[in-house]
C-alpha cells in the first residue's frame, strides 16, 4: 500500500491553515474529507502528526519533520501544475494577483469584465502571498510588507492610512471635546466604553493605531466581530459604534455622510503599499495594465 498524494495535499493545508475549517476552505472539499485524509495518513504513517486543541491544530515533531520532507516537492509539483495551465490556453494569458479581500472589492472588482485576459484572485495572508509569488503561483501581490526573497522586487505606489471612525448616528462630541483639549488619555478611556466593530484579520489594525496613539496595547475587545472590512462600514453606516480602518477602504462611505471620521491621530498613521512581481517574468505587459488601473484607483 502507498500513501495518496492528496493526503499529503491536506496534510500542508492543515499545517500552514492550522484548523481543519481552514484546510477544508482552501482544498474545496468538506470538512470531514480532511479528517478522513488526516486519519487515513496518520494510520498508514504510524504516528500522531497533530495535537488537536480546543481552536488549532499544532504540529508534533513528527508532523514537522513529514512538512519539512514534503513542502518542497509538493511546492515543485504546484508550480508545475500552474504554469501547465497557463500554456495549455494559447488564446488567453492567465494572470494570477494576490490581495486582500477587500482591495479587491474597492479596485479591481469593477474592471475584471473588460480585461483583456484571464484573471485569478488569491485571499490570504501577505507572508503566503509572497511564498506563492516567488514560487510562480501568483504573478503580482498588492501588500504592506516586503519580503526578503532575492527573487521578488517592490515598487512602492500608495498609501493607506489608519483612521478611527464611527457610525453617522453616533455622538461622538465626548471624544472631540477631550481631543480639542489634548486629553489623549481622557480619549482612551472614552473610547473604551464605546461599541466596537473588528475582523479577525484587522485587529492588526486596531492593535497598531492604539499603540501608536495611545502608547498602549489595546487591553478590550471588540463587540461585533465581522467577516470583513466592507462589512464594518455597511454596518456603522447610518449606525452606530467605532472601527479603525485604512482610509481609501471609507472614502465613499464618509462622502456620502454615511459614517463619519474621527480622529487621523496627532501624527497620522500611514502604510506603504507596494506592488510585489517576480524579477523575472513573461508577463510584463499584463501586469503593467493592472498596475495602471491600481494606480488610478488609489488617486481617486
Amino acid at each position: 500500500m502507498r500513501w495518496n498524494l492528496e493526503w499529503i495535499r491536506t496534510f500542508k493545508a492543515i499545517y500552514e491553515t492550522g484548523t481543519l475549517s481552514a484546510a477544508a476552505q482552501e482544498l474545496f472539499i468538506s470538512q470531514p474529507g480532511v479528517s478522513l485524509h488526516l486519519n487515513s495518513l496518520e494510520a498508514y504513517t504510524g504516528y500522531k502528526l497533530f495535537d488537536r486543541a480546543a481552536r488549532k491544530m499544532v504540529p508534533t515533531e513528527k508532523g514537522k519533520i513529514l512538512y519539512n520532507f514534503v513542502i518542497e516537492p509538493l511546492n515543485k509539483m504546484e508550480v508545475a501544475e500552474q504554469h501547465f495551465h497557463k500554456r495549455s490556453q494559447e488564446d488567453r494569458t492567465t494572470i494570477s494577483v494576490g490581495m486582500c479581500f477587500e482591495t479587491f472589492q474597492y479596485t479591481l472588482e469593477e474592471h475584471i469584465a473588460k480585461l483583456p485576459f484571464n484573471l485569478i484572485i488569491k485571499f490570504g495572508e501577505y507572508p503566503q502571498m509572497q511564498q506563492d509569488l516567488d514560487h510562480g503561483l501568483l504573478d503580482l501581490i498588492i501588500t504592506p510588507q516586503k519580503g526578503n526573497q532575492p527573487n521578488l522586487m517592490y515598487e512602492a505606489f500608495s498609501k493607506e492610512r489608519l483612521v478611527l471612525i464611527a457610525g453617522s448616528e453616533t455622538d461622538t462630541a465626548g471624544v472631540l471635546d477631550l481631543l480639542e483639549a489634548n486629553d489623549i488619555k481622557g480619549v482612551a478611556n472614552l473610547l473604551k466604553e464605546q461599541l466596537w466593530y473588528s475582523t479577525a484579520a484587522d485587529m492588526e489594525h486596531l492593535k497598531n493605531f492604539w499603540t501608536k496613539h495611545f502608547g498602549l496595547h489595546p487591553d478590550f475587545s471588540p463587540n461585533y466581530i465581522v467577516p470583513n472590512i466592507s462589512s464594518i462600514i455597511r454596518c456603522l453606516s447610518g449606525g452606530k459604534g467605532f472601527s479603525v480602518v485604512p482610509d481609501f477602504l471609507c472614502r465613499e462611505a464618509m462622502d456620502s455622510k454615511k459614517i463619519q471620521l474621527v480622529w487621523e491621530g496627532q501624527t497620522p498613521l500611514e502604510n506603504t503599499l507596494y506592488f510585489g512581481t517576480r524579477k523575472k517574468t513573461i508577463y510584463t505587459e499584463e501586469i503593467q495594465q493592472l498596475q495602471v488601473l491600481l494606480k488610478e484607483k488609489w488617486k481617486v
